[in-house]
Formats: structure tokens, sequence, C-alpha cells
């Protein structure tokens, strides 16, 4: 059983307070993290979008006593919840293509012949979410697959994870990708025993089929934005990390905020990627801890992902001796692109997931360290997912944060083992280790590859099962969090992580009024239930953004 001591009213001193307009949400079940200890209170006083106070109800109704009253009836009141690794315009796009999460390959080909029958003769069919390590032979699918089915558009199918995808004979042939296109660094053309293209480009590869694909337009990126703000409020998220932007979803979201269109609190991470990369960091961050829009980061990928087998390891795949991963750029040109972002004051977030794509970031974040000092910047290692055991200090000499996303491991708990074979698994997804050496994890589910749902997530953090129950004791489960550091990783440390925790991440005094209502309180049910918790209502700075329809 849990004891948690109850916090104490904690009030803004304010002379101009301005008293008539004060809420007071009451008869909940509220917890939020400090830097040392959990806390519960069951009312929360707020005014003009920012916390007065939390604590008991009769100390509140004293101190407020023309405060507005709202009965909240019992509901689990917690922090907004923070997306520390999502993909906004991914998630987006989502309701505008077709999505193969969870299916089959009989059920996805079955799928794309239905979707093909709306489309216009010349539209391409878009997609992503498939995942062949679910399939019965975890072979990866064909374009004669495709072909079969006898769709005469283009078509081009992302992998769950985005690091491979899958195209049919017209769309290879509009790329220009045949026998004689050879696979650019950092990626691969997988090919048939006669050389011919197999339909599947794997990272860097993705980039030749690209260029064949018209680009949204920045009017349909701002929608597929607006379409993701509404998914993620109605979730119970009140910001997120948004891992990877072109310059020209920035240019969305800066118009969206000029319109003040942004329900919700972003965190733009910049893509190395982008176009005029360099001007854009000389050009200095966007916004303040405070405003809805918040840029200071920029995005590099070292690598690609276990599942297309593009994550980079130091000794070869279990599963496939002859292949080690790729790295997506030079190591110098990575450090080249990570001190272009620190020389123009720029938190710099790496994905990493191969334990050799992470020893060769920590080894640059070593290196800039060395020149001066990083502690400030609070940089990142994204994923984090395969460290090798002697790395993982490193983590905690050099100040890291490490973002990372618990139903990932629930999701890969069987492929893991097939590609790294279990003696390798000893540094990965390695969540307790790291908090007990005092590293900070920014949780977040990496949407739209894993659901958006941060429940979802916290229910994985502290079972390390899948929602079906599986395995009944955890993978792994030595490297659980507990609740408390769960939520902590999706509220407080999520913030420290943007440079935010003065601002949100609990509901101290003074800080804005970002919070959710559930219907049950997951302190108190059985963990294995905490991801079938309903968001019942989301509050950005006082003002209630979703309600859950009756």
């Amino acid at each position: 059983m849990r004891f948690f001591r109850p916090l104490s009213a904690t009030l803004l001193m304010a002379t101009s307070l301005c008293v008539q307009s004060t809420t007071l949400i009451h008869n909940v079940s509220g917890y939020q993290t400090t830097d040392d200890q959990l806390l519960t209170f069951d009312a929360l006083a707020f005014d003009q979008g920012k916390v007065l106070a939390t604590g008991s109800y009769q100390q509140l109704e004293k101190q407020f006593p023309t405060a507005d009253r709202i009965d909240a009836q019992g509901k689990t009141l917690l922090p907004g919840l923070i997306d520390a690794h999502g993909h906004m315009l991914g998630l987006g796009q989502l309701t505008g293509e077709l999505d193969l999460r969870g299916h089959s390959l009989a059920a996805a080909l079955s799928a794309i012949k239905k979707y093909a029958r709306d489309l216009g003769p010349d539209e391409w069919l878009s997609g992503r979410g498939w995942n062949q390590v679910t399939w019965p032979n975890k072979a990866f699918p064909t374009r004669k697959q495709l072909d079969k089915l006898e769709i005469k558009q283009p078509i081009w199918l992302r992998r769950v994870d985005g690091h491979a995808g899958w195209a049919n004979s017209r769309a290879l042939e509009l790329a220009g990708i045949n026998k004689e296109t050879q696979s650019p660094d950092g990626g691969e053309i997988l090919r048939d025993e006669n050389g011919n293209p197999t339909g599947i480009l794997i990272d860097n590869a993705m980039s030749l089929m690209y260029k064949a694909i018209p680009a949204p337009t920045l009017a349909q990126e701002k929608k597929n934005l607006q379409n993701a703000f509404t998914t993620a409020l109605s979730l119970g998220l009140t910001s997120v990390h948004d891992a990877g932007i072109s310059e020209q979803t920035l240019n969305a979201y800066r118009d969206l905020a000029n319109k003040k269109a942004i329900p919700l609190r972003i965190y733009p991470m910049l893509s190395v990627d982008s176009h005029n990369y360099a001007q854009l960091l000389q050009a200095g961050h966007i916004g303040e801890p405070s405003d809805r829009l918040y840029m200071r980061s920029i995005k590099l990928s070292a690598d690609g992902a276990l599942g297309s087998r593009g994550a980079a390891l130091l000794e070869p795949y279990h599963d496939r001796p002859q292949e080690k991963g790729l790295l997506l750029y030079p190591e110098d040109k990575m450090l080249a692109l990570l001190k272009l972002a620190t020389d123009n004051n720029f938190q710099v977030n790496v994905h990493a997931i191969g334990d050799r794509a992470n020893h060769i970031v920590l080894n640059h974040l070593e290196t800039l360290n060395k020149a001066e000092s990083q502690a400030s910047y609070r940089h990142r290692v994204e994923h984090a997912q395969v460290i090798e055991v002697e790395d993982i200090p490193r983590f905690a000499r050099l100040n890291l944060i490490a973002s990372m996303q618990p139903t990932h491991a629930t999701s890969d708990k069987n492929m893991a083992g097939d590609r790294l074979g279990n003696e390798r698994l000893i540094g990965a997804y390695a969540w307790q280790t790291l908090l007990e050496q005092g590293t900070p994890i920014a949780a977040g589910s990496d949407f739209p590859v894993e659901p958006a749902n941060p429940l979802f997530g916290l229910h994985a953090a502290v079972t390390r099962r899948d929602r079906q129950g599986d395995p009944s004791k955890g993978w792994r489960a030595e490297e659980a969090m507990t609740l408390e550091q769960a939520l902590r990783a999706f509220t407080l440390d999520a913030a420290y992580a943007s440079h935010q925790e003065k601002v949100i991440g609990n509901l101290e005094a003074g800080k804005f009024a970002d919070f959710i209502l559930l219907d049950k309180d997951i302190f108190t049910i059985a963990p294995q239930e905490i991801w079938k918790v309903q968001v019942l209502e989301t509050w950005v700075e006082g003002e209630q953004v979703y309600r859950k329809p009756l």
C-alpha cells in the first residue's frame, strides 16, 4: 500500500489578485510530482490561467471564499501530460492516409485494395503502419504482392517505425529506382536474387522515393497539425515535443501561433536536414518557455531502427550475422552538425537506437563537453534504446537526458531478442538503471509509430507488459519504473527536457493551470488496468479545451 504526504496549500502571492475570477475545482484525487516526492491534494485553485494553490478543499475554500466552484465528483486530477517525443505532422496525416497498424499481411493487402477504390487516377496511395515482425514469417513484404492487387496508382507505405517503406512497381518506376540504382550512404535498397529492387527501401534510401512524391503544401501541413492538436488534447496531452520538423513545418507552426491557433504547447526540434538549417539556427530561438510555440533545439538521427535492421550495432545482428545496421551520417559530419547547433545556443536531441549509434553520439557529446561544458543545454539522446553497459554511466557524467518511449519496450520485446540475442539485452530499454544513476527520463510515445495515448505509456512503464498482459511478470521487469517515476517522466522531467519546468510540469503555485481529469485513479487500480483509463477533460491555462462526449 502506498502512503503519500498531502501537499499543504502553497499560495501565489500577488497584490493584484482578481478574486472574482478565481476558480476552485474540488472533490478530486489529485497527484503531482515535485523534485523529491509525490504529493496529493483534493482541491486546486487557479486564476487567469495560473495555479494559485493546491491543497485541501477545507483550507482553500477559506482562502478563496468567493471563488467559482467546480465539483469534480471524485475524478482523478493530474498535471497535463507531456509527450517528449512525437511527430505531430505524422499524427495529423493519419486522418488522411491509410493506417495499417496492427494489420496482418493479408489484412493490409485487403485494406490497400479497398482504399484504392476512392483514389483519383494519378493520386498516390500513401500510408504507414505495417510491421513485418508481427507476421508469421517476419519477412519484409515485396512490390510483387502490391502489384498483384492490380492497382494502377503508385503505392508508398511507410513501416510502423518510419525507417523503411514499401513500394509497388509503379512507384519505383516514377522514382527511377531500378536494378542499376545504387543505395545511398546510410540507406539500403533491398534486392531479390537477380538484383532487382524488392520494393523495400530502408532509411536514407527512402529519400529516392520522396523526390517523386508531391510535397504537401503549407496549407495542408497546417490542416494536419490542427488535426493532431485535436487528437493530442483528447488524450490528455497538453504539451508535445515535435521530434524533427522541416522549415515548412516550422513556418506552419509560426503561422498558427501568430493566429493564436495552437491550443497546447509545442516544443519543436528543427531537423538537421531542413532547408536553410544553418540560417535558421543563426536566427536564434523562437518564443519563450511560457509560449505555446517554443523552439530552441535540433533533431539529428544517428541511425535507423531495430525492426528494419537499420539500428547501428557494435556486433552483427543475431538474426542476420552479415549486417550491423546503418549510420545515417558519416561520423565527422554528424559532429559538425551538432557543433553548429551548440555554437548557436541550441540544445541537441539525437536519435540513437543501436549500441554503436549510442556510443558514437556519446563520443561526440563528450568531445563538445571537453571544449565547453554542455550542462546548460540539457542535451538529449532520443530513444537511447540499446546501450552498451559500459556506456550507461556516461549519460550521468555528461548531464544528459534520456528521452525514451515506454511502449517501445512492450512492442519490441519479442523482436529485440530476435535482433540482439538475449545476452545483449542487458543495456536495452534500461529505464530503472538510468534513473538510479540520476539520469532524467523524458517519456513519450514516438507517435504515430506507437499510439499517442500517454496512458498506454504509463501502463507500459510500470508493468513492462503489453496491453494484453504479456508477459505476465513483465519483460525484463527489473527495469520497470514505479508509477511515481513514470508520472514524473511524463510531466516534470519532460518539462525539464524542454527548459520549461518553471512554467509547466506540475501544479505548483505560479505555474500554468494545465491539468487533466481521469475517470479512474491510476494509483489505486491494478497496474494492468492503467491503459484503459479515460481522459474526461483537458484544461490548458485554466481553460477547458477538451471534454469527452457523453
